[in-house]
């Protein structure tokens, strides 16, 4: 999992809690959600009640749109609010993203989408054994966010920060920045260098900026 490391390279107080879904390493046999509001549910179920504050989420590109739902539909119940929403890889959720249904492209189509983005291991996409494991999960993945659609409701109450990779060039500054109308609170923008997948490649540059926000969102030591 990606974020196995985040705990020790964010350093001393701060506490995190990966979420895996399933299709994904032990629960690899279970089907992957294909519409986010039975995902969102799902997270509310398990996770819910061990919502404490301050927290803050986290997702990177279908991520991003679970969290920031998460985020809403905790409002619509009344429950805990996260401090701060961190979002990356992921265009405003009032743009398509990806902007063509991909979870319907033939697989030759298909492998060569994932190519561009650069994230699958060549060695899944060249096995059919590989794919016939892994490729259900991905394009349950796409499917989530191709059959999103987007709800007007008052901005959210809660700072912000979204990150891009400065060669997305399907996510572009401009439909980042758009990220801002979902909030009344502070927003923020930083663009690191990389592909889709910068939270890979510039890490270091972004726990750095995760852990400053962390440390103004908290405040002050009491």
């Amino acid at each position: 999992m990606e974020y196995r490391s985040w705990a020790q390279d964010l350093g001393e107080g701060v506490d995190v809690r990966a979420v895996r879904l399933p299709g994904r390493e032990s629960r690899l046999q279970e089907p992957a959600f294909d519409r986010v509001e039975p995902l969102v549910d799902a997270l509310i179920e398990a996770i819910g009640e061990r919502l404490k504050r301050p927290y803050a989420l986290f997702g990177h590109s279908m991520g991003a749109l679970v969290a920031f739902e998460l985020a809403r539909e905790l409002r619509r119940r009344a429950g805990p609010a996260p401090a701060h929403l961190f979002l990356s890889g992921r265009s405003s959720p009032r743009f398509p993203d990806p902007p063509q249904a991909v979870h319907l492209l033939p697989d030759a189509d298909f492998i060569d989408y994932l190519r561009t983005l650069k994230g699958t291991p060549e060695v899944i996409l060249a096995d059919p054994g590989m794919r016939e494991v892994f490729f259900p999960t991905l394009r349950a993945d796409f499917a989530v966010c191709a059959q999103y659609r987007y709800r007007v409701e008052p901005p959210l109450d809660l700072p912000i920060t979204v990150f891009g990779g400065s060669r997305d060039f399907e996510r572009g500054p401009e439909l980042l920045e758009e990220w801002k109308r979902e909030t009344s609170a502070p927003f923020g923008l930083h663009i690191l260098p990389g592909d889709h997948f910068f939270v890979r490649t510039a890490k270091p540059q972004l726990l750095s900026l995760l852990r400053r926000e962390l440390d103004r969102t908290a405040g002050p030591p009491r």
